[in-house]
């Protein structure tokens, strides 16, 4: 299935990025929609700092890096770009690979919902509120975290690798 490309602009205190948000529907294999075997997935395709949690019910964003989000339970609303941006449901095996700015909260969930999450390799998900950090740290610290070479689900340079450099080119 082809992957929702949306593009989240500066609104709120929030950097958000040029980069569009791309996020895909029933996307994780069918023994990756549990939490450990979702980030060995990621793992073996070059993307480090797994984890499986929720995501956080305030407005954040990450300047060291680009983040994948695989739902591996449950189901939830989730905000990106702040207040004036959009609300994505998401379910078991949906996909969102986030880039570094974007900010995003969880609005709305079930009980059971948990993500597995990831970096490119060298890239983390430091956690930045509105207002945490001046701007032109803000864009310094961006401005430093690359394009990943590997998508998070295939390990091919295709996925978030081809949505990103046609979006850079």
């Amino acid at each position: 299935m082809a992957p929702s490309l949306i593009r989240v602009f500066e609104a709120d205190g929030i950097p958000n990025s040029a980069l569009p948000l791309v996020i895909w529907k029933d996307r994780l294999p069918g023994a990756a929609r549990e939490g450990g075997p979702a980030c060995a997935l990621y793992r073996r395709n070059g993307w480090s700092g797994t984890w499986v949690y929720t995501v956080y019910p305030f407005w954040h964003f990450h300047t060291h890096g680009h983040e994948v989000l695989g739902c591996v339970g449950g189901r939830a609303r989730i905000g990106f770009g702040g207040d004036a941006g959009i609300v994505i449901d998401v379910e078991r095996g949906d996909v969102a690979v986030v880039p570094a700015g974007v900010g995003h909260r969880k609005i709305q969930a079930t009980d059971d919902f948990l993500m597995a999450g990831g970096y490119p390799p060298g890239q983390q998900g430091n956690i930045v509120r509105s207002g945490e950090l001046d701007d032109k740290r803000i864009a310094a610290e961006i401005g430093r975290v690359g394009l990943p070479e590997s998508d998070p689900v295939t390990g091919l340079a295709d996925g978030v690798v081809t949505v990103w450099r046609r979006a850079t080119s």
